[in-house]
């Protein structure tokens, strides 16, 4: 089992400090990645990107991976500002291809997101997981403490697809997250997250290595050079 209490802590101290800082210093200075994990562990070849839901240039030289939780209120801020910035000045710009890969671990509905989000991939496909994603952030109550409540549960995540589905697709869906279609994929990348020695969301990787720098400046620095690299082998 992991190792549930340090998660928590270290995911809520960035939020109640770095974030703050973060949203100020993204006026002053361009940005503050608040979320990063200070483990360096890394082993590009256990990672596939088969099937995983991505944004971007399929030839792309760098891949990132952002592992989350979406219960995570530093993913969230994460998402809400440094994430737009990666679109913005990487993804946008072909030089990055973007995944997201679950790692849940905050509460009992961190697990029933993932694997319905996975659901909704496998059902709907690449565009409607994105869209799916978004809302599931954008409703992640502003109050810290509901980290520690269940709030979405299946009637609640149902309801939420309701609002950019079908009732066909929506039926599609929920057949398939009752059949645990979405717990295998999304067991498959919290498996992949414990090998890679991630301890808490959000958690980047370029190309395969654990991205340790602190701003957007340091990611992109990183994505050169990993760009570079691509290029010589």
């Amino acid at each position: 089992m992991k190792n549930e209490q340090n998660k928590h802590t270290f995911s809520q101290k960035p939020f109640v400090f770095g974030l703050l800082f973060a949203l100020l210093l993204a006026i002053l200075i361009g940005g503050l990645f608040v979320g990063y994990n200070r483990s360096s562990m890394s082993n590009p070849g256990i990672i596939s990107y088969e099937n995983e839901p991505y944004l971007g240039d399929k030839d792309a030289p760098v891949k990132i991976i952002e592992f989350g939780d979406y219960k995570c209120p530093v993913c969230k801020g994460f998402n809400d500002t440094f994430f737009k910035e990666i679109d913005k000045e990487l993804i946008q710009t072909g030089k990055v291809q973007f995944y997201f890969f679950h790692h849940p671990f905050i509460n009992v509905d961190s697990y029933r997101s993932a694997e319905f989000a996975e659901s909704v991939y496998k059902v709907l496909g690449n565009d409607k997981f994105w869209e799916f994603h978004e809302k599931l952030y954008d409703a992640q109550p502003a109050d810290p403490e509901a980290e520690n409540r269940d709030i979405y549960k299946k009637d609640y995540l149902t309801n939420l697809l309701s609002t950019m589905a079908s009732k066909e697709e929506v039926a599609k869906v929920v057949e398939s997250y009752d059949k645990k279609e979405g717990k295998l994929a999304s067991n498959e990348d919290d498996a992949l997250a414990v090998q890679l020695g991630v301890t808490s969301t959000p958690t980047l990787f370029v190309n395969g290595k654990m991205f340790l720098g602190k701003n957007l400046d340091d990611l992109k620095t990183r994505v050169d050079a990993a760009a570079k690299e691509q290029s010589e082998e």
